[in-house]
């Protein structure tokens, strides 16, 4: 039985996130206290092996997450019933969370009479560190509407999600870093195309644009020794077991250099038959 473990904040979208592996063919299991697990996906495992793919829930609910998250994860993986994998962690930006809770007008779980929503939300963060930090992969929902979340999670778990998942993005340094990277590359140092009057209201999806980045030997250089450093760290994090690896590439907007680079490493990436997913997030801004 294949294995997934979901976690992250409340309001962060687990349910959506849930739902969407359920009508991936995952069974799902919710707010599953953490002593529990291993007993119940064992006895699912040996009683109804043709579930195939099983999706287990635990959160700040369960209150000794802190301290048991990384024994559940540790004694899962020696589960001869099943194969783990990974951990899912999904996360969101305190005001966005404050604005999802107030909308649906919900009481967050660790909030009683004595506690705002604020304290309740730090007090999360903390129980849920180890969980974030041991996580395989991450979502960051704080500006992702649900249809986008679904997208995502088809990507990882929709299909072999065994294959490391390599995703290229784009981004403007001036709405910050993106919280998922794992790896960032400042492309701010090439000609940007926003001083040519013709190509400043186009995008690096746009020819003319992507034609005039690419132009520049540095441009051509850089893109080289990216694909080259990729080609030497890939096999080491799959040799770690890394499932998802987030390469950001960031200029000043996020609607020119970043895309244009960021299109490109996909390209070549795709060539290779690798599973390569492109996201510009600042393209439209």
């Amino acid at each position: 039985m294949e294995l997934l473990v979901l976690t992250g904040k409340s309001g962060a979208g687990k349910s959506v996130a849930a739902a969407a592996l359920e009508d991936l063919g995952w069974y799902c299991i919710d707010n599953l206290p953490v002593s529990l697990v291993g007993e119940t996906v064992r006895e699912l495992a040996r009683q109804t092996p043709q579930l195939g793919r099983l999706a287990v829930v635990v959160d700040c609910r369960s209150r000794n997450i802190a301290g048991g998250f990384g024994h559940l994860l540790s004694g899962l993986r020696t589960m001869p019933e099943v194969s783990l994998t990974g951990a899912l962690f999904l996360d969101c930006g305190r005001q966005k969370l404050i604005q999802r809770f107030k909308e649906t007008r919900r009481m967050h779980p660790l909030q009683n009479g004595n506690t705002g929503l604020e304290y309740a939300l730090r007090m999360e963060e903390e129980l849920l560190a180890d969980a974030r930090a041991r996580a395989d992969f991450y979502i960051d929902t704080t500006g992702l509407a649900p249809a986008s979340l679904r997208e995502r999670l088809t990507e990882l778990f929709g299909g072999e999600s065994r294959e490391l998942l390599l995703v290229c993005m784009s981004f403007g340094f001036k709405y910050g870093l993106p919280a998922e990277a794992d790896l960032v590359l400042d492309v701010r140092c090439l000609p940007n195309p926003f001083y040519q009057e013709a190509l400043r209201e186009k995008t690096g999806l746009d020819r003319e644009v992507r034609e005039y980045v690419l132009s520049f030997p540095e441009a051509r250089t850089l893109l080289d020794k990216l694909l080259e450093m990729l080609d030497f760290l890939l096999p080491l994090y799959r040799r770690e077991g890394k499932r998802q690896l987030t390469v950001a590439l960031g200029c000043t907007g996020g609607r020119h250099r970043s895309v244009v680079m960021a299109q490109a490493l996909a390209e070549h990436l795709r060539q290779g038959g690798g599973r390569v997913s492109l996201r510009h997030r600042d393209r439209e801004r």
